[in-house]
């Protein structure tokens, strides 16, 4: 392919991750400072040289068909790759400036992220980071914050997302409150006291599987309730109620025998990280050099 063809390509490609990303032709041409009508030849060219439909138009919305699902999927990466390697020959990777707004949860962020931040000072010393805490994805759409670190599943919603990592979760407990409230299978934890967490969906719905990957569901009644994992585990050492942690808050309290988890035979889901972000159309280098400093630190 020579040179020409592949400038030819990528602004095509351009054209059309710009209609996607912004839900018409109009709006990605006036972002992209072409017409209306050269938006339209770019996508027509770029269908016809891959012989396949990318995108269905109607006179009020765009439609992706799964082959410009795919597409699309795959060629955002490539361009923003293409766009940070320009940015950081323009700025220099140490000369990233600004102001970065990030949030997760307290636990997380003492146990996880405070202790990167002298390294990501060091590294991008013209950063300046407000850290928040337990702030909500609202607080994303209003343009507060430009990154948010979430533990669990994400519900459907107009932000973009990156997995960072996965983390086990554990049913725990007190000795001193199985003794009074035995357990000996899942369907006993329906009638325990639990601690919920208010910040799930539905804190005291789960599945829980045995060593053949047979699954058991469990709806446990919430006696307790608490946003914080904090006060719950407080709750759970007082043995109020049981109640799921992830692992690496309550490893110490286990190691001492403090709790003990509950049904031990039988596991919880995993749980991803994810670090939440606006759905824009460019990324601001800021926000790209944090996710790939943690996806460094802490990805698997």
């Amino acid at each position: 392919m020579t040179d020409g063809a592949l400038h030819t390509h990528l602004n095509r490609v351009q054209t059309f991750l710009a209609i996607v990303e912004l839900g018409s032709f109009t709006k990605a041409a006036n972002h992209l400072n072409i017409s209306r009508a050269m938006a339209s030849l770019h996508i027509k060219a770029l269908e016809a040289a891959l012989s396949t439909t990318l995108l269905i138009r109607n006179s009020r919305t765009v439609v992706l068909t799964e082959t410009g699902q795919s597409f699309y999927s795959e060629f955002k990466t490539i361009v923003a790759d293409i766009d940070a390697a320009f940015s950081k020959v323009l700025n220099g990777s140490n000369r990233v400036a600004g102001t970065l707004r990030i949030s997760s949860t307290s636990e997380y962020g003492e146990r996880f992220i405070l202790p990167l931040i002298p390294l990501f000072a060091e590294r991008y010393p013209d950063i300046r980071l407000c850290y928040d805490v337990n702030s909500s994805l609202n607080d994303l759409l209003a343009e507060r914050l430009d990154l948010v670190i979430r533990l669990g599943n994400l519900a459907d919603s107009a932000l973009k997302s990156r997995k960072l990592a996965d983390y086990e979760i554990v049913l725990v407990a007190t000795e001193a409150f199985l003794a009074r409230h035995p357990l000996r299978e899942p369907p006993d934890l329906n009638a325990v006291p639990w601690i919920a967490n208010s910040n799930l969906p539905a804190p005291t719905q789960w599945v829980l599987r045995d060593a053949l990957g047979e699954g058991v569901e469990v709806n446990g009644n919430r006696h307790f309730e608490s946003n914080s994992s904090t006060v719950i585990r407080s709750m759970i050492l007082s043995s109020l109620g049981v109640s799921v942690l992830p692992a690496w808050m309550v490893e110490d309290d286990l190691a001492s025998g403090r709790l003990v988890r509950a049904l031990p035979e039988y596991s919880l889901p995993s749980q991803p990280i994810s670090l939440v972000f606006p759905d824009t159309l460019h990324l601001p280098l800021k926000s790209r050099v944090f996710i790939d400093f943690l996806l460094a630190h802490l990805g698997r």
